[in-house]
Order: C-alpha cells, then structure tokens, then sequence
C-alpha cells in the first residue's frame, strides 16, 4: 500500500482527471443509453408462482396486476346511488377510456353482468377493476399513471374517486433524491464538527459522490445487460454513501493524525494508506462477500441489489485508496484546521491521544471493570433482542399507509363497503382440461369454498375463452375468494394453508383436477415462506465468510468468533426494536404510519448483509489497532487499551454519520423505507456505541492472551493477508518516534 500510495501522491493530477473522466463519461453515456430496469419478480417451485404461469399462458390479459378504481357517492350532494344514471354515465366512459390504454389487459365494470357484485349494499360504493398485462413491478411508470390521470378526471363535487392497488402504489414515491441530500448534508454537519477544517469535510463527501455518482450511472448501463430492479439504485445509493463516507472518514482521520505528529504531507499519506488503507480494503471485502452472499438464496430481484450495492461498495473503496491520497498531495498541510496549522507552527508536533482525554480514560475505565460493563451490555442487548422472538415476515397492505394517499384512500372505501379481506382476494386457478367430470369437481370445489368459515365468498369468474380461443385458455378456469380478513391478517394465512392442505386435495381425488392457489396475498406468503425456510443457511454463510476472514487477518480462533457472536447480537437487537415498534405497534402513532403489521418479508434479506459488513468494518478497525499494537508489545491488556483509545473517535464519528444517513430515509415517507433507516441506524448505533465500545474490548480484556491463539496447524495452512502493516518504520518516521506515539496511550 505505501508503494501505491507513493504513486497516486506523485500522479495525483492523472489520477484526479481519471475520477472526473469515469464520473462525467458514464453520466453522459447513462444519459444517452437510457435505463432499462427490469423487475423480474419469481417464486420457482411455489404453488403461488405455478398460478402465476398457468394465467399468463391461458389469460394473458388477466395474468398482470389487478388494481382498483373505486368511486363514492356523497348522498348530500345530488346522487344517492352509484347507480344514479349522471354517476353511470361519468364513470363508464372513464373506465372505457382506461381500457384503451397501454399495458391495460381488461376492465371489469360494476355495470356490466360480470361486475354485478362489485357495488355494496347500500350502493354508496363501487369499484373496478384493472387488470394490466403484468405484474406490478413490470409496467411503465408511464402507463400507469395515465391510468391515474384517468380516473381522476372523473371526480366531481359529488363523486369520490380513488384508485388502489401495487401498480398505482409504486407511482406514489417522493421526489428522488430527498432522503440522500438530507443524508449528505447531515454527514457535512458530523464531518465539520469532528474535524473543524473545510477542506478535511469536503474529503470524505468528495469520495462518495465520486464513487456514488459513477456506480449509479454504471448501474443504469449494467441494466442492459443484466435483470436489476428500479429499486436498485437506491439501494446502492444507500450502502454507497455510508461506506464511501466511514472509509474515507478512517484513512483521512490517520493522516491528520501524522500531519499533527510533525510528519510531511507525502509521509504522513503514505503512512495512513499503509494503516488505515490496508483496513479499508479488507472491510470493503467483508461487505462484498456478505452482499454477494445474496445470491445464495436464489431470488432474482435480490441478485440485481446484490449487484448494485457490491458496485457502489466496490468504487467506494477504490476512491477511498486512490482520490484521497492524490487529493492529499493538493492540500498538503490544508487538511488540519487554521487551528491545528497555527498550533503545529508554534508548538511543535503533537503525537497521539492527549494523556488526559476522554477516549484514553475510557479505554483506561474498561480496563478496570471489564465485568461489570459487559454485563451490562449484555443485558441491554438481551432486552432489546427479546422482540425477536415473536418476529413475523409477510405483507404490509395500504392500509398502512399515509392516510394522504389515494391507495390508503381506496384501500379504506373498499374495506368500508366490502369488508378488509377485499383488499386481498385469493385466485384459484384451475387446469379442467380433463372434461366435464373436472368442470363438475371444479364446481363442488367452489361451493365448498363459499361456505369455508373465513370466506365471503367465492366466484367462478367469467370464461374469456371463446370456441376460437387457444385450447390452454378453454381448459383453464379461474375462482375469485375473497376472505374475511386483511391480506396481512394470520388468519387469512390460515385461510390459505387450510385451503391448500385439505379443502383443494379433497376436490382434486379421484380426478384429473389440478387447483393451485395465488394472487397477490398468496404471492406474499409463499414470499415469506421462502424468506424464512433460506434465511437460517444464509445467516449462516455471511457470518462464517465474516468469520473466515477475519480468522485469515488476525491469525487468531478468539477475534473472528467473537466478532461472528457480536454481528448476531446487534443483528438481533435492530430487529428487536424493528419488532416492536412496527409489529408491536410501540411509538407508531409518533411515526405516523397507521397500524401496526409484520415485518415486511424482503427486510432481513437485505438488511443482514450491510449490518454484517459493516458490524465487521467496525471490528476490522478496532481490532486491527489492537492487533498492531499486540504484535509490537505482545502485552494484550495494553494493546486493547491502546486500539480503544486510538479508534473510538474515530468510530463514533463514523457511526453517527451512518447514522444520519440512514435515518435520512425515513423521510421517504414510505413503510419499508422508513423500517430499512430505522432498522439500520438503530443497529449501527447499537454496534458501535456498546458492542465495539463496551462489550468486545470489555471480553477482550478478560479474555486475555488468548485473543490472539491459533493453533500451529492451522497457522501453517492459512494464507498471509495482512491488515496491519509490516513491522518496520514509515518513511521519515524514526523508531523511537513511532514507539513514542504508542506510549501516549499505552502507559495510561
């Protein structure tokens, strides 16, 4: 590393034109190719997916998603009925119009014979429905909201006009860019305040707009090539922008440290490559190999974000190595504050922690009650953990929504006039093409349907296949049953498992019937069941790649298992407090987020591998100090003493700006993005306030010698990856200096 980092000092302006050059050239080329995002959404294997393809080759205008334009009449403005012949004649043209539109499969109207059912009771409500070519994640943005526009010019002062469904709630986003901004500007804010210079803020920001900035813009020409979902970018935003953020926070930090210690500009850059680089490497490594992990569970949509954020992480690290030393060698001295300069010039070089500060005394105050404070931390980790216990993955309907919406709007008005299982109606859909004895099985099987306790009722729907029709669409039939419950009810996921384990097999022995159940509740469970069937095995890979790693690093058995230990704990604290708040239903009405739900399924999935990598990023920091320090004194007290003393500002610093970066999105104002900042900030402040803080070094110190053990055999066999750097004086850097520096802490 001090080689390379020798070379980018020297070849800074080529290496700065090069970053412009990547940035500027893939913006262009991104704007003039286009997206092509692909939201390719698939269960293989899942009762719910084989519905799915039987649809769309039978009825392929029926195979899409199906959402919802309801209407309301106010009884003291004129009609008293969706029926009133004024109401009629409004909405039938507006649904004619939406029929004629791009991606619309079919439109089912209340008016028609077919919709006879789609009108309550009391006649105050109506909807219909829209049935598009493709599922929700696959249609134009475009499309859809012409739909929308639609719709809603069909609204009077006495007519209410509302649409749901997930093709209208992925038009409903915030404008792009917010949550991010907030992120950044939050971080500038930690950055100024940590180090006082304007110069040393801008570093870390310039390395992830850089890295950020050209990931995106590669992103959104790698989506021609590859299936990546339009959510990928986020994502990669998300991650990109808190570790290219905390690993240029890490290697600036050290090369203030030189500069305040008398050191040259090229020396002092050198040196802090040749330390903190050589971490920043091995902690974007371990974020990689816990992202890539996701391509274990075997999700399509989940592999596009895999790649998108591995991308941005990737970049991060290569900015953090190469802009930083070469924009090191532009400000020289510039990166301290007028202060610090003022203060080098008529003081002299200060080296290390002052003897008296608050990080010495902390480190000093963990070495003597290591006890009482990792029991401590244990419990209040333990406490927070306990809502795991109870953790339930599914669905969150738009009922759970902000009540401003038009979804939550049509969400509610169906519910009012139908009941909250209306909101997720089951689909079965049936293969008949064995003759009439499967029509008349097919036929038992819906009553029987009808009258099962927890359904309202059940339909056999309308054949779209005339005599001309292909023969797939003449032998598929499809049953409509709207249950009783909400989709994100137990009960309804009772309902389907009762259906599918006894009402359906009952109806299908002793003929040729074949009935699988789907729909978009069905979907949703088997999602879930998928998720939690894969998550243990995919726990288990990215704590043992973690593990292995660190097992390399550190030659040591003690490090990587407690660091596998400390990644669970936190990982089961955040979803603790995720738990209990959104599932519990504890503060939201502070949140303003509507009722309480499950834990939306795809979460863990995507938040287990950042809090992995960047549990373990933390850990590579602390303990690579500690391990530096080890392998000069071969004192262990002194050593934890000294890696906690050293890295603890610096760690904190870096988790508050995760921290804000993170919480930023809960200004998304949507339910996933608002459970993703919590979950995630809740977890890095956990991780880096008491676990890295407290709890490891407070082990540590108990532990004793044994923190470093690996047994002979597996040393031999063990490949050499140093994270610390060789045992020999930096450039300019005299042995007893260097000693020097480390008895400012380690003497306390």
């Amino acid at each position: 590393m001090a080689a390379w980092a020798r070379w980018c000092l020297r070849h800074r302006l080529v290496v700065l034109l090069l970053w412009v050059g990547a940035l500027f050239g893939t913006v262009v080329a991104s704007g003039v190719a286009g997206s092509a995002y692909s939201n390719v959404f698939s269960l293989p294997g899942t009762e719910s997916s084989r519905a799915m393809e039987r649809m769309e080759k039978a009825f392929p205008q029926r195979a899409g998603d199906t959402d919802s334009v309801v209407w309301q009449v106010d009884t003291g403005k004129g009609a008293e009925s969706v029926r009133d012949p004024a109401v009629r004649e409004r909405m039938s043209a507006a649904l004619a119009d939406i029929g004629k539109l791009p991606e619309v499969g079919t439109v089912v109207s209340p008016y028609e014979p077919e919709g006879a059912r789609q009108i309550s009771e009391d006649g105050r409500i109506a909807y219909a429905e829209v049935t598009f070519t493709k599922q929700a994640p696959e249609l134009r943005k475009e499309n859809i909201r012409k739909v929308i526009d639609r719709a809603e010019e069909a609204r009077t002062a006495g007519l209410r006009v509302e649409l749901g469904g997930q093709a209208i709630e992925q038009t409903q986003e915030p404008p792009a860019g917010l949550s991010e901004a907030v992120g950044i500007v939050a971080a500038a804010v930690v950055l100024f305040l940590a180090f006082g210079s304007l110069f040393a803020m801008l570093l870390p920001l310039l390395n992830a707009v850089f890295a950020v900035g050209t990931g995106l813009s590669a992103l959104v020409l790698l989506s021609h090539v590859v299936d990546l979902p339009d959510v990928a970018p986020l994502m990669g935003s998300l991650i990109g922008l808190g570790v290219g953020i905390d690993y240029a926070l890490f290697i600036v930090t050290r090369h203030r440290k030189g500069l305040r210690a008398g050191l040259d500009p090229r020396e002092s850059a050198t040196r802090a490559l040749d330390t903190s680089g050589r971490a920043v490497l091995f902690a974007g490594g371990t974020v990689c190999v816990a992202l890539l992990a996701m391509f274990s569970l075997d999700l399509g949509f989940l592999n596009g974000i895999a790649i998108a954020a591995t991308l941005t992480t990737l970049l991060s690290v290569l900015a953090a190595v190469t802009l930083l030393p070469a924009m090191f060698g532009f400000l020289g001295h510039r990166a301290l504050s007028r202060k610090e300069r003022r203060a080098l010039a008529e003081e002299g070089p200060r080296e290390g922690e002052k003897p008296g500060g608050a990080a010495v005394r902390w480190a000093s105050f963990v070495e003597r009650r290591p006890k009482a404070l990792a029991a401590v931390a244990l419990v209040v980790m333990a406490v927070l953990a306990i809502p795991t216990l109870s953790l339930r993955l599914g669905t969150n309907d738009q009922g759970n929504q902000p009540e401003s919406q038009t979804t939550r709007k049509a969400y509610d008005l169906l519910a009012e006039g139908f009941g909250p299982g209306f909101n997720g109606p089951l689909l079965m859909v049936a293969d008949v093409s064995g003759g009439a004895a499967e029509q008349r099985a097919l036929d038992r099987l819906v009553r029987q349907v009808d009258g099962t306790e927890g359904v309202v009722w059940a339909v056999r729907l309308p054949a779209a296949a005339g005599p001309g029709a292909p023969e797939t669409a003449r032998n598929t039939a499809v049953v409509q049953v709207v249950p009783a419950t909400s989709p994100q009810s137990e009960k309804t996921d009772r309902l389907i498992d009762k259906l599918r384990d006894e009402t359906v097999p009952a109806a299908e022995r002793g003929t040729a019937l074949e009935v699988d159940i789907g729909g978009a509740t069905a979907i949703q469970k088997d999602f879930a069941s998928v998720i939690g069937e894969r998550l243990p095995p995919f726990i288990a890979l990215i704590v043992g790649l973690g593990a292995l790693l660190l097992l390399v690093a550190f030659r040591s058995v003690v490090v990587p298992l407690t660091a596998a230990v400390m990644n669970l704990i936190a990982a089961a604290a955040s979803f603790g407090v995720l738990v209990a708040i959104f599932q519990w239903g504890w503060g939201m009405d502070l949140l303003s987020l509507g009722k309480e739900g499950p834990i939306i399924s795809f979460l863990p999935v995507i938040m287990l591998p950042l809090l992995f990598g960047l549990s373990m990023d933390y850990q590579v920091f602390l303990v690579s100090r500690m391990h530096e320090e080890w392998v000069h004194t071969k004192d262990n007290a002194r050593a934890v003493r000294a890696g906690l003393a050293d890295t603890s500002r610096v760690i904190n610093c870096a988790a508050l700006i995760m921290i804000c970066v993170f919480s930023s999105f809960i200004l998304s104002g949507d339910r996933g993005g608002v459970m993703a900042g919590l979950g995630l900030a809740g977890s890095v402040a956990l991780d880096a306030f008491i676990l890295r803080m407290v709890l490891v070094p407070a082990l540590m110190q108990l532990i004793g010698r044994a923190n470093w053990w690996l047994p002979r055999a597996i040393d031999k066999r063990l490949p050499h990856l140093a994270v610390d750097p060789p045992d020999r004086p930096y450039p300019g850097v005299s042995p007893e200096r260097a000693e020097g520096e480390r008895e400012l802490v380690g003497d306390r």
